[in-house]
């Protein structure tokens, strides 16, 4: 899951050469957002909502294309490109059935954990060393990670899926 961040998936498939990279669908919906005024917001998001949450790929991007030939389209007409540009991103969210989809549209997930680590780093300043820093961060996850009870509801059927669809490569990770 990356959020439109430049190079970071090369980088994701140069470490992890079988790794499918989603998009993080809310990122590229605030993103397309960025280009709406404030009193169409709550509209053109409805009308996104068509492609995000189509059947397949394909009805998706007869949902984009509609889009952009409908009036919201026509005057934002810098959404449609937006979306068409992550369109490899954003295509290998429709392998998987609704119910999965919302623990796979967000990054929300990756964020908090990344602002715990930007929270400790920066509140401790400088450190004498790289293992320093590296202990710190050690630290922080540990703690985390303890703070996770309750997976999301749907990560049960998530993981059903997962396993159907990466086979062997899932059954390893979660061994």
């Amino acid at each position: 899951m990356v959020d439109g961040l430049k190079g970071f998936p090369d980088a994701i498939g140069a470490a992890f050469p079988e790794t499918t990279v989603q998009g993080c669908i809310v990122h590229l919906l605030r993103h397309s957002l960025d280009f709406v005024s404030w009193k169409d917001r709550r509209l053109v998001a409805a009308e996104l909502k068509e492609i995000y949450r189509a059947v397949d790929s394909a009805a998706a991007e007869a949902a984009l294309t509609a889009f952009e030939a409908g009036p919201w389209g026509r005057k934002y007409a810098a959404i449609g490109p937006s979306w068409r540009r992550a369109w490899t991103e954003v295509v290998p969210f429709y392998a998987f059935p609704a119910e999965v989809r919302r623990i796979l549209y967000t990054t929300n997930a990756i964020e908090a954990l990344n602002a715990k680590l930007r929270s400790a780093v920066r509140s401790r300043g400088h450190f004498p060393t790289d293992d320093a820093a590296l202990k710190l961060l050690y630290l922080v996850l540990n703690r985390a990670e303890k703070e996770w009870t309750m997976p999301p509801r749907e990560w049960a059927m998530a993981k059903a899926q997962f396993a159907v669809l990466f086979g062997q490569r899932f059954t390893r990770a979660m061994a």
